[in-house]
């Protein structure tokens, strides 16, 4: 095939997408105006796109792909069987595309989803031709093919599917009286928005939003995606630490994934949740400000007068940081030890060492006020005529 050929089309995945997308923009809405949807038709169909995105995000992504957590079986079960309703591909496959996405992100001849190939190609275009780019290679997913229920799901996907996207709406639409319209709304226009709203990570979070722990590649935050995608649209903070069962780190992020990962740990049903070390967080903050603002001084020769107070800014950030986690560390040390031994001699130690942290973290706060205002000045300033 030369360059100028281009794959051939994926007709089982054209058919689907295209059908679908027809129906829920035509069908769908005049079916809305002729007869409209009451409540149990909305309720069916918003409790099936959140089991089926749930599925995806906290299933697929965060559990099976990264390894971010550990859950029992019963929600590893739910999470396959939901997600084989998102319409998606099985876990096994799904999970190959993204490590494979990790791995090699932006690498359009090995990233199977590379924002770099444009907008359309990464939103949809790689599912509907035949691209060979490292799609679908099991090497990177040998530990989830030991997962029974990886391997169930695989085996009966179609099932699977067929039962929550056909099987369910109807039998529901059928108990409620109002089958056709259950069934469009609950399963074609679900799925429609089910895929896009995934597919959006792939296109719009490599395109739209900002990157404040890496610039390497072009996965950017963006809290409005967050919004409709259960919490993956910090999509930065994502490709920089993977492994975090979180993508909102702060308690303000819109991050539902998160809080239903968090909620089930504390009934037991999910453990060993990963987290990103805090020092690691901040030095790649830090790390990408001062990328940018030598890239500004390079462009602007005429800011090079404040080079020597930017370096002496960063240094003593970077040095404030790492003794605020160190006498961090220390304390919780400590106070582990003062809670298992409750000797009066470590209660003491551990005031002692409480204290000098909250003055770690005190003298750290103002270095990074500094640094962020020397940062500030820079890349807001004009170079002289």
């Amino acid at each position: 095939m030369t360059k100028t050929q281009k794959p051939p089309f994926i007709w089982t995945n054209v058919l689907v997408l295209g059908i679908t997308f027809l129906m829920a923009i035509t069908v769908v809405p005049l079916y809305g105006i002729r007869t409209g949807f009451d409540a149990f038709e909305w309720t069916v169909f918003g409790v099936l796109l959140m089991c089926t995105g749930y599925a995806i995000t906290m299933g697929y992504h965060r559990l099976w792909s990264h390894r971010a957590f550990k859950a029992h079986w019963s929600i590893r079960v739910v999470c396959a069987f939901f997600g084989a309703g998102a319409l998606q591909n099985s876990i096994l496959n799904w999970s190959a595309d993204h490590r494979n996405h990790h791995k090699s992100v932006d690498n359009p001849d090995v990233d199977p989803y590379a924002a770099t190939r444009g907008f359309w190609y990464s939103h949809i275009g790689w599912i509907l031709r035949d691209y060979r780019s490292g799609r679908h290679s099991f090497i990177q997913i040998k530990d989830l093919e030991r997962d029974p229920v990886c391997q169930f799901q695989h085996r009966h996907y179609l099932a699977l599917a067929i039962t929550v996207n056909l099987v369910i709406p109807l039998a529901l639409g059928w108990w409620h009286g109002k089958l056709w319209g259950t069934f469009l709304l609950a399963g074609i226009f679900r799925i429609v928005v089910n895929h896009h709203l995934t597919f959006f990570i792939n296109s719009l979070a490599h395109i739209w939003g900002r990157r404040p722990y890496s610039t390497k590649n072009s996965s950017r935050d963006n809290p409005l995606l967050a919004i409709f995608t259960y919490g993956e649209g910090y999509h930065n903070y994502h490709h920089s630490f993977q492994y975090d069962y979180r993508n909102g780190i702060k308690w303000y992020h819109f991050d539902p994934s998160k809080w239903m990962i968090r909620a089930l740990s504390w009934v037991g049903l999910v453990n060993g949740l990963r987290t990103a070390p805090r020092l690691a967080i901040h030095k790649a903050k830090l790390e990408t400000q001062r990328e940018r603002a030598l890239n500004r001084l390079e462009a602007n020769p005429a800011l090079e007068p404040l080079r020597q107070r930017m370096d002496e800014a960063y240094q003593n950030a970077l040095t404030a940081l790492e003794a605020w986690n160190s006498s961090r560390q220390e304390w919780l040390e400590q106070k582990h030890v003062a809670l298992t031994e409750k000797r009066e001699s470590l209660n003491l130690e551990l005031a002692r060492m409480k204290t000098r942290y909250r003055q770690m973290k005190s003298d750290w706060a103002l270095q990074l006020k500094q640094w962020q205002q020397v940062h500030r000045k820079l890349m807001h300033s004009m170079p002289s005529a």
